[in-house]
C-alpha cells in the first residue's frame, strides 16, 4: 500500500493520479473561478492528500499550466481528427473545437469569473495556439502552391483578429442575439479564406500539397503540445 503523499513507484500510475488532480482542479475552476480555489480543495476533490500535488507541481499557478497544456494537446486532437485540408478549415475547426472546450473557451476570451488574476495574462495567449516556427512553415508553404495570398502578410495577425473578434464579440451580445458556436465556427472558416485564399481554384496536384502541409503542421503543433504537457507532468514518454 503506497503511503499518503508517497509518489507511486509505477509511472503508469504516477501519470494516472496527475491526470486525475488535473480532472479534479479542471472541474472546480470552472465551477469556481480560479481565484476561489486552493490546493486543499484540489486535493479533496481528487481524493489525494495536500502534498501529493506537491510532488506533482510546485505551485496553483504550475498546476493550472499544466491543465492548459492538456487543454491544447485534446484540442489538437479533436482538431486533426476533423480533418481539416486548408488553411480555413483548420481555423473554423479551431473555432468549432475550443468553443466546445469551457477552460480554453475562457482563456481566449479573457473570461475573469474563471480565470481571475490569470485573465491579464492568459488574454495574450496568441488565440490558445502556440504559433511560430511552425505556422510560419506552414504559411510560405500554402502561398508556394497558390493556396493563400503572399500580400498583405500578418498572417497570424489576421488570423488571430478573425477568431477572437467572433468569438468574444458574442460575450458583447444580448442572449437572443447570439449566434450558435456552429455557426461562429462556419463563420470563422468562410472569413478566413475570404481574406487569406487567392480565391483561384487549385489543380489536383496542388490541393493535395496543401492538404498534406496542413497535415504535417496540425502533427507539428500536436508533438509540441505534447512534449510541453510531458514536462509539466513530469513525464518524458509521449502522452496518450
Amino acid at each position: 500500500m503506497v503511503k499518503v503523499g508517497r509518489p507511486p513507484q509505477d509511472p503508469a500510475r504516477q501519470l494516472e493520479r496527475a491526470h486525475r488532480i488535473l480532472d479534479a482542479a479542471a472541474e472546480l475552476i470552472l465551477r469556481w473561478g480560479y481565484d476561489k480555489i486552493t490546493i486543499d480543495d484540489v486535493a479533496k476533490r481528487a481524493d489525494v492528500a495536500k502534498g501529493t500535488i506537491y510532488l506533482h507541481w510546485k505551485t496553483r499557478d504550475d498546476l493550472f499550466a499544466a491543465l492548459l497544456r492538456r487543454e491544447r494537446v485534446h484540442l489538437l486532437g479533436d482538431m486533426r481528427a476533423g480533418g481539416p485540408a486548408t488553411l480555413s478549415e483548420v481555423f473554423g475547426e479551431f473555432a468549432r473545437v475550443l468553443l466546445s472546450r469551457p477552460l480554453l473557451r475562457a482563456v481566449l476570451i479573457g473570461d475573469s469569473d474563471v480565470l481571475g488574476k490569470l485573465t491579464r495574462q492568459k488574454r495574450h495567449s496568441r488565440t490558445g495556439l502556440e504559433l511560430g516556427g511552425a505556422f510560419d512553415a506552414y504559411i510560405r508553404r500554402l502561398i508556394q502552391h497558390g493556396a493563400v495570398r503572399e500580400e498583405p502578410g500578418d498572417h497570424v495577425t489576421v488570423i488571430s483578429s478573425i477568431l477572437y473578434g467572433f468569438v468574444s464579440l458574442q460575450h458583447m451580445m444580448p442572449d437572443e442575439a447570439r449566434l450558435p458556436d456552429y455557426r461562429i465556427a462556419e463563420l470563422v472558416a468562410d472569413t478566413v479564406e475570404r481574406a487569406m485564399s487567392t480565391g483561384r481554384p487549385l489543380p489536383g496536384d496542388d490541393a493535395r500539397a496543401v492538404a498534406g502541409a496542413t497535415l504535417d503542421f496540425l502533427d507539428s503543433m500536436e508533438e509540441i503540445a505534447r512534449q510541453k504537457l510531458a514536462i509539466s507532468l513530469g513525464s518524458k514518454e509521449r502522452v496518450t
